[in-house]
């Protein structure tokens, strides 16, 4: 009874000490169950056959059931295996289509490694003469042609190649790096010559390094009489020098003078202030009205002045963008203050006269706290905003920094001081003066801004 379930394959899994096994029946009595070809737990076992006892299996799952008598024919069968024999390509056929039985050698025998020889590729057949100008001779010569450049592509083995060491340091002794050195440079174009030659031969460029070297920025169409310290270049490599205070102050006088008002010129300041701000909380990403439930939070420190007023203005158009926003003065004596914080006080956002009240945590902090030449002490404002990771934007700061605060932007208009590293990155706003109002006060102007409203400077080192 127990032979017909000779040749099954059965995975048996046994006590937790044992495992499972799984593998093909060869004995089996009441006593004991013998594997051939066991895996143990999914992996092969050491032992060509196991033997396990029947009161250590727990339970037996017949996986496939084969007859005893046909096993062996399967088996037989199976030895006979069809590949594709290599052979010369000929004209006419892409791949070789000679397929040759060769039968698999049983364990105990033992197959005379037979090569053939490269002169037994068999011969092309006779190609028809489809033109009716070339004689059998021609297509002769063509066949003897093809199989000659064939057995030198194919012909040789490569046995031997296989088991041989590569000499990497003979070979690369052949290779003359100093010739191929100089064919490449007298190739290179005049200008790359003449920049090497300059600097000897010295210097060392990356990938992402210009070899031509750069000559000082000379675009310059803004003139100043008297200028600041410093020099600031756009993106576009435009000039803008620095002015003094006093010269500001008449700028700015000048431009009263004219009807460009206070009321206009921080409508355009609160404008460029929302367009950085809007482009640094994430744009069209952040501010989604599907993403309302992460709507940013930016909280503007304003004192009382004109540069306190610029804040409020910027404050109160981020709120028409969606944006939270949190207005702390400390007091609002100034009249520009007042004007712009009744109209803040219309969006129904919050404005706070005590640091505890200001939120944990902003997404961005608006400074503007001082003016040029006002009183310098640290404030607890200043603490608390040194305290929050949020990133500090200053509007119209001093050229020697905010007190306490170190910014990481920082927003200016007109013409920019000379300001220091404490306030950041400079972005200068443009306030659309006339071209009259730079000439009252001796300044030769050419707009820099181009198609943009904002741009950024950055330190003129050369």
């Amino acid at each position: 009874m127990s032979e017909q379930f000779l040749g099954c394959t059965v995975s048996i899994k046994c006590v937790d000490d044992l495992g499972s096994y799984q593998g093909q029946i060869v004995a089996l009595n009441g006593q004991s169950v013998t594997l051939a070809k066991a895996f143990c737990n999914g992996v092969p076992h050491s032992s060509s056959h196991v033997t396990l006892r029947a009161k250590d299996i727990l339970n037996v799952d017949i996986v496939s059931v084969e007859d005893p008598s046909t096993a062996q024919k399967d088996v037989q069968a199976q030895s006979k295996v069809t590949v594709k024999k290599p052979i010369a390509k000929r004209a006419g056929r892409s791949v070789s289509e000679c397929s040759v039985p060769i039968v698999q050698p049983q364990p105990a025998q033992v197959m005379p490694n037979v090569k053939k020889a490269p002169s037994e590729v068999q011969p092309y057949a006779e190609l028809p003469n489809t033109n009716g100008k070339a004689g059998p001779g021609t297509s002769r010569t063509s066949r003897k042609k093809m199989s000659e450049r064939d057995e030198q592509a194919f012909g040789t083995p490569i046995d031997q190649s296989l088991h041989q060491e590569f000499d990497f340091e003979k070979n690369l002794a052949l290779f003359n790096k100093e010739a191929v050195w100089q064919e490449i440079n007298s190739k290179k174009p005049e200008v790359v010559q003449q920049s090497q030659n300059r600097s000897g031969n010295k210097a060392r460029y990356r990938h992402d390094e210009n070899v031509i070297e750069s000559e000082p920025t000379a675009l310059r169409q803004i003139a100043v009489p008297g200028g600041g310290s410093k020099e600031y270049v756009t993106d576009d490599g435009l000039v803008i020098p620095s002015i003094t205070l006093d010269l500001q102050r008449q700028l700015i006088g000048a431009a009263d003078r004219l009807g460009i008002s206070w009321e206009r010129r921080v409508e355009l300041l609160g404008r460029a202030g929302t367009e950085i701000i809007l482009q640094l909380l994430g744009g069209a990403h952040r501010l989604n009205p599907n993403n309302a439930h992460q709507r940013p939070t930016v909280v503007a420190l304003c004192g009382p002045h004109r540069s306190g007023a610029a804040g409020i203005n910027c404050v109160r158009q981020l709120s028409s963008h969606g944006v939270k926003t949190v207005v702390y003065v400390e007091s609002s004596d100034d009249i520009s203050l007042l004007q712009e914080l009744s109209l803040y006080k219309l969006t129904g956002h919050k404005v706070e006269t005590e640091v505890k009240k200001l939120p944990p945590v902003a997404d961005l902090i608006i400074v503007a706290l001082y003016e040029e030449k006002s009183p310098r002490d640290v404030t607890p404002v200043a603490k608390w905003a040194n305290g929050n990771r949020a990133s500090i934007l200053a509007i119209e700061p001093p050229s020697s920094g905010t007190p306490g605060i170190i910014s990481k932007y920082s927003l200016v208009s007109g013409l920019p001081l000379s300001h220091c590293a404490e306030n950041g990155r400079l972005y200068l706003c443009n306030l659309a003066l006339p071209s009259k109002v730079f000439c009252d006060v001796g300044i030769t102007y050419r707009s820099p801004f181009g198609p943009k409203f904002v741009i950024p400077l950055h330190l003129n080192s050369s």
